[in-house]
């Protein structure tokens, strides 16, 4: 990536020679060139919010920013493309949304998220220290900024205005006011589950911003809720992708001497899988795990993994996700092992399974989703 700072090379996490998506985007490059064109000083605390994979607080490493991030990988991500770079160990700060954010910041970039509510999450959470000489600007391609992104900068923070679109990226510019009362934190978010679901039928979820879904039970869910696996007997399980947890809770509750194990990347959804765990009062043993899919589990030591794996990257569609957590499935699971997945029909995880594990069963079916079982054999 070109910077007014000098060439940066790049990479997203973990690192795959064949992986043709980069690790930055022409709204980051916007927003590093606005920076320097402006001379904005860049003194004082700078707070980068939602850097994708570390592409902006790397080239302002100079400037000791604070990272905050959702996301495990891009987290990961950061702290290889400062170390290639020759970034010492304290020159950024690494947090992530659950974590308290700096008492005072007066330079806040937002890498405009997918999810509109993490936004507002995040914006509340740094209302208090944001003050009226603060610089903000946010960043984003033009098919991530909406009318209501900007509402939600306008309403939280003060005035604000969008720049020009340059190679499909757009700039946001808010001018912070002060404040006698902001609009109180809607989240965490809870609801009650509907009837007819099995063991968590009209349990409690709890969902942090930014989880799929965080207002209500999707579609998917709903439907492999219906068709889990039998939870007789004593049995290690790993919720994978956990979300908010609801899956792995229903594993608990139908099988109280089950081991569960809730995994995800973001660091929103595991605080959401613990806190709809303890909700609902679930006896036996669960841990909550932020990482790299199956990495760190040892090989041959689950018996039953449930996935409903993501196909998205942001803004991009691919498959290699679903293919590294089916991959990471298959060498954690002991022999006779199950995996577990649902997906929409048009993926053809059918074909990826039977790829990786030599079989692949249709356990049930609707016009939109399957459910698939492989045995480790």
């Amino acid at each position: 990536m070109t910077t007014p700072w000098g060439e940066l090379a790049l990479s997203r996490f973990p690192e795959d020679p064949r992986d043709r998506l980069r690790a930055w985007d022409a709204s980051d490059e916007y927003l590093l060139r606005h920076l320097a064109e402006q001379n904005v000083p860049l003194s004082g605390t700078v707070v980068v919010v939602g850097d994708r994979w570390g592409a902006l607080v790397t080239a302002l490493a100079a400037h000791r920013p604070v990272q905050i991030t959702d996301s495990y990988l891009a987290q990961e991500a950061t702290r290889a493309n400062l170390a290639r770079h020759g970034a010492e160990p304290g020159d950024v700060r690494l947090l992530t949304t659950q974590d308290p954010p700096p008492d005072r910041v007066d330079i806040l970039l937002v890498r405009v998220p997918k999810s509109l509510a993490l936004l507002e999450d995040q914006l509340l959470r740094l209302a208090p220290a944001v003050h009226e000489g603060t610089v903000v600007v946010g960043t984003g391609m033009v098919k991530e900024i909406h009318t209501s992104t900007l509402q939600l900068f306008e309403r939280i923070l003060g005035p604000t205005r969008t720049s020009l679109a340059e190679k499909k990226a757009r700039l946001i510019f808010c001018t912070p006011q002060p404040a006698s009362e902001r609009p109180a934190n809607p989240w965490p978010y809870t609801y009650t589950l509907p009837d007819g679901i099995g063991a968590v039928s009209g349990r409690a979820v709890v969902n942090h911003a930014g989880v799929f879904c965080a207002d209500r039970l999707d579609i998917g869910t709903r439907f492999f809720l219906g068709h889990l696996p039998d939870g007789k007997g004593g049995r290690r399980v790993v919720d994978l992708g956990c979300g908010n947890g609801v899956v792995g809770t229903a594993m608990a509750l139908a099988n109280p001497e089950a081991e569960v194990l809730f995994v995800d990347e973001s660091f929103q959804a595991v605080a959401s899988a613990e806190a709809t765990y303890k909700a609902n009062g679930v006896p036996g043993h669960a841990e909550f795990r932020v990482g790299d899919g199956l990495a760190g589990v040892p090989a041959g030591s689950v018996d039953l993994v449930l996935n409903n794996p993501p196909f998205h990257s942001h803004q991009a569609t691919t498959d290699s996700t679903a293919w590294r957590m089916f991959t990471g499935a298959r060498r954690v699971l002991r022999p006779g092992g199950e995996l577990w997945v649902i997906g929409n029909r048009h993926l053809g995880y059918h074909m990826k399974l039977r790829r990786l594990f030599g079989n692949s069963q249709l356990v049930a079916s609707d016009a939109k989703f399957v459910v698939l079982r492989a045995v480790k054999k």
